[in-house]
């Protein structure tokens, strides 16, 4: 593992702790987790048979072109 997705772990973990003790509370500070590394990661960690999402794209057909995907989730923000 890098650095930054251990850190990424360590930081979803922390989140999960403040949910649990405030679970009606707002969370605004996830950005700073999110980035092309750990969300190729995290693609690779979904399970083969993952339910399509929204756009009733498979994981599988997501991953065909999962860089250029993820470059495009980050220009849209």
């Amino acid at each position: 593992h890098t650095g930054g997705e251990q850190k990424m772990a360590t930081g979803l973990e922390r989140i999960a702790e403040i949910v649990a003790k405030h679970p009606t509370g707002k969370l605004q500070t996830l950005v700073h987790y999110i980035n092309e590394t750990t969300l190729k990661e995290k693609h690779k960690e979904l399970p083969a048979d993952k339910a399509t999402g929204i756009d009733s794209i498979t994981k599988e057909e997501y991953g065909k072109n999962l860089d250029e995907n993820i470059k495009k989730i980050g220009a849209r923000h």
